[in-house]
């Protein structure tokens, strides 16, 4: 019986002193169980865990994050600081990353091949291997004048100063690292 008492004892003083911890491990449950998307409101220099994914979802995790040096609009071309908006999936996990670590996603898209053909910024064989790379679900070519290499790493969030990517604090990629999978859906909003 004593053995008993001290084990109830443990757990509810384990509940009190750490609620934080038994709340954040059954969020994650829920969160895996329903699945999520990332949204990256760049304005707001905000990336959010939506779940369920989709318009029906609710904001469950939001977390501080850097942009490209230029924020302002849409990537047009490499090396113009911005970070692209759209649609796109998680197509590599790198965990050792330049950045610390990694979740590379799949631009350039088809629009903005399409974009970029009409803008003379690449030609039809590049746009047609983007297009590809889309329909396969699979990495498109990352080294087009369009630019490429667009992740959401670590290496800190509290200000503008990547190429084009997202930027976090490790402790926030450390949090989604366990959770988010080559086909996580990605939104960047202007």
């Amino acid at each position: 019986m004593a053995r008993i008492g001290t084990a109830l004892f443990s757990l509810v003083l384990l509940l009190v002193a750490a609620p934080g911890l038994a709340e954040d491990e059954v969020g994650w449950s829920n969160i895996n169980e329903k699945g999520f998307e990332l949204v990256v409101r760049k304005a707001d220099r905000r990336m959010e865990v939506v779940s369920p994914p989709g318009p029906d979802g609710h904001i469950v995790r939001s977390y501080r994050i850097g942009l490209g040096f230029a924020p302002e609009g849409d990537k047009e071309r490499q090396g113009d600081g911005k970070t692209p908006e759209g649609s796109f999936t998680i197509t590599r996990l790198i965990p050792k990353s330049q950045y610390y670590k990694a979740f590379l996603i799949n631009y350039p898209d088809p629009a903005d091949a399409a974009r970029g053909l009409e803008a003379g910024i690449i030609d039809a064989a590049t746009k047609k291997k983007i297009d590809d790379a889309h329909t396969k679900g699979s990495t498109p070519p990352q080294y087009s004048d369009l630019g490429g290499l667009i992740e959401i790493h670590g290496m800190g969030g509290s200000s503008d100063w990547t190429l084009g990517c997202v930027a976090a604090d490790n402790a926030v990629i450390d949090e989604l690292w366990p959770h988010t999978k080559v086909g996580t859906k990605v939104r960047i909003l202007p």
